[in-house]
């Protein structure tokens, strides 16, 4: 567990104190995708104020270790940034509008930045971790030093530094300061006017979506958040948060069919027992049977009243009033003053055996399925991180060579999805199972071709040739010699993948493409 503070801003600037709020959320993004699991902003948040101190607060280092154990983390990350003096000096709108405070993004200046790293297990602290970059390359900074963080936390991390840095998600930096400045605005309306700003300059802009959604859903706005919500795509590593509140705003605006579908593209690649819960719900809005789904909500968390209450209902509008009356006893064991449970177990006792709630029963009785309202980020990634370590124990049974397939097959997917830490990952414990996996050696070298280090990119390609020629390692050598210019090498590569896949649609999309610059390919 790694609970990243907010930086200090040593630049003597207060317009610039939103840097330091930056921190955290680039910092976890990247850490997650390392394998690290973070604390979130929300978390972070009550952990203040469970101990009174201000958001803003400063912590010393006691201070520190006190957030942290109320954490339970492990490691803490703390820094401090400097920005030189002619860098962001711009003015505020004076109408207050939800417009940049600082003209950062035409800044000339340069942010320096130090991290350092501290065990909670044994208090201890790293040297410091350093790096600077161009103000209006923040994020690359950000990735930089999240890099060294990674290292710090484990000596082990084998992921390439390019790859952080060519890692997705940065944004022109008017629209990452009013999504930073944004989701820490304390005034809801300023909030709003921050997110809708973000968006408005960068419009497919994923995490200030996600934060627009959810103040929209907060403030009541349901028919605007679904809109909101329905941008993020369902390939961002935010997309199953987003669709938990897009599945609560369309049940609100009474599309529980759409309200359905957002709540299973989450149960399916996160099946918790409040999301499957929320998905019987709108099924049950459309007069569907939820039963099943209910009890496998039940079945998950046992403890949890309201799930034995929505099994209760479910139950009774089957018919099956004897199940009913046992998981509605089960519910009011939880909860004894539920008066909505003790109305439905009274109403279960005096209707005859076998009558469904829809029909029989009295008009001035009714009883609706309970939905979930709240989303706990840092129990959702828990759950995602727990679903990994499970993955990875029983990968560790396999022999090396189906280990190494079944990591690289993961690698794959997270490459097509555009998601370069976790796609490295993959194919370094692939290649640690396997150093022989030729696959992984081709999924490795494009990575190394998208990170710009075209020079390993070209080493990994030929290497995965060497222990088996693959269209994909031929057609990533073929990708390399076009951009060198060199398209007769080109050419060849595009004839060799094509002899081992004809059908490949890559290999033919090149062939276009080179003779386009008049150079045939040869026949495979």
């Amino acid at each position: 567990m790694v609970l990243v503070l907010p930086f200090d801003n040593r630049s003597g600037d207060s317009s610039l104190n939103w840097i330091g709020d930056s921190f955290p959320d680039t910092l976890n993004k990247r850490l997650d995708s390392a394998g690290f699991l973070t604390i979130s902003h929300d978390d972070r948040t009550y952990a203040y104020d469970h101990l009174g101190l201000p958001a803003d607060f400063q912590p010393s280092r006691a201070t520190t270790i006190r957030i942290a154990q109320q954490l339970d983390a492990n490691f803490v990350v703390i820094g401090s940034y400097n920005v030189e003096p002619d860098a962001a000096k711009g003015t505020t709108s004076s109408s207050g509008a939800a417009t940049t405070s600082s003209n950062v993004a035409n800044s000339t200046g340069h942010i320096t930045i130090q991290a350092r790293v501290l065990s909670l297990d044994n208090l201890s602290l790293t040297s410091p971790l350093e790096d600077s970059a161009e103000l209006y390359r923040l994020f690359d900074g950000e990735n930089a030093i999240a890099w060294r963080i990674a290292r710090a936390l484990d000596p082990h991390f084998n992921v390439a530094e390019p790859t952080f840095l060519a890692a997705p998600g940065a944004v022109a930096l008017p629209a990452f300061e009013d999504y930073i400045r944004g989701i820490g605005a304390t005034n809801p309306a300023e909030r709003l006017k921050r997110l809708q700003s973000a968006t408005s300059l960068v419009p497919n802009y994923a995490a200030a979506l996600l934060a627009l959604g959810k103040e929209q859903f907060a403030q009541k706005q349901y028919a605007a958040a679904a809109v909101t919500l329905a941008k993020v795509p369902q390939t961002d590593r935010q997309a199953l948060e987003a669709n938990f509140y897009l599945g609560l705003a369309r049940f609100n605006t009474a599309s529980y069919a759409a309200a359905a579908d957002a709540f299973s593209f989450v149960s399916t690649r996160l099946p918790l027992p409040e999301i499957v819960n929320n998905q019987a719900v709108a099924l049950s809005r459309q007069g569907k049977d939820g039963v099943p789904l209910f009890q496998r909500a039940s079945s998950a968390d046992p403890n949890d009243e309201d799930y034995h209450y929505n099994l209760a209902v479910s139950l009774f509008r089957r018919g099956d009033t004897t199940g009913a009356i046992n998981e509605v006893v089960a519910a009011l064991k939880l909860k004894p003053q539920d008066n909505e449970a003790i109305a439905l177990r009274n109403e279960l006792a005096s209707v005859p055996a076998n009558t469904r709630l829809a029909n029989d029963t009295k008009a001035n009785f009714s009883a609706a399925e309970r939905i979930r309202r709240s989303y706990s980020e840092t129990g959702f990634r828990q759950a995602a991180f727990m679903l990994d370590q499970t993955r990875a124990a029983r990968l560790a049974t396999l022999p090396p060579d189906q280990r190494a397939a079944e990591y690289t097959r993961q690698g794959r997917e997270y490459l097509a999805e555009g998601l370069l830490p976790e796609a490295e990952n993959q194919f370094q414990f692939a290649l640690a199972a396997d150093p022989n996996s030729a696959d992984a050696h081709a999924g490795l070298a494009q990575i190394r071709d998208v990170s710009g280090d075209a020079t390993q990119a070209r080493v990994q390609a030929n290497l995965s040739i060497k222990l088996k020629p693959t269209a994909a390692a031929w057609m990533e050598l073929a990708r390399l010699d076009l951009a060198a210019n060199q398209l007769l090498n080109c050419a060849e590569d595009v004839a060799h993948a094509e002899q081992l896949e004809p059908g490949n649609s890559a290999a033919k999309a090149m062939r276009i493409a080179l003779q386009q610059h008049g150079k045939l390919v040869p026949a495979p």
